[in-house]
């Protein structure tokens, strides 16, 4: 399937990056369209925590955003209260196919 290629090259391309404030990314392995990691956040006042988040993707990515929740309780403006990160980035209606993960973690 496209979907399972694009996710595996997205999963390698995290990885290679080891980037500081997304780690730990552990894929479920009955369902590879979901995932967890945690988010370290290196500028306070968030930065002497670590915040567990999933990533749920549609069948259809990357054609349908991925839903990106906070299972570790945070209070931030961009974060609703169920946990679900609120970013325009991952609206339906102005997500792009080529938009790759790390973007969606580094805001870009």
């Amino acid at each position: 399937m496209a979907f399972s290629r694009r996710l595996i090259t997205e999963l390698e391309d995290i990885r290679k990056l080891q980037l500081p404030y997304f780690t730990n990314i552990q894929v479920n392995q009955s369902n590879f369209l979901v995932w967890q990691g945690l988010i370290v956040p290196q500028e306070k006042p968030y930065d002497k925590g670590a915040f567990l988040v999933e990533i749920t993707f549609a069948p259809e990515y990357p054609f349908k955003p991925p839903k990106v929740i906070f299972r570790t309780k945070i209070y931030h403006p961009n974060v609703s209260e169920d946990g679900q990160i609120c970013l325009p980035l991952l609206q339906p209606e102005n997500w792009k196919p080529a938009t790759r993960l790390e973007q969606v973690y580094t805001g870009t």
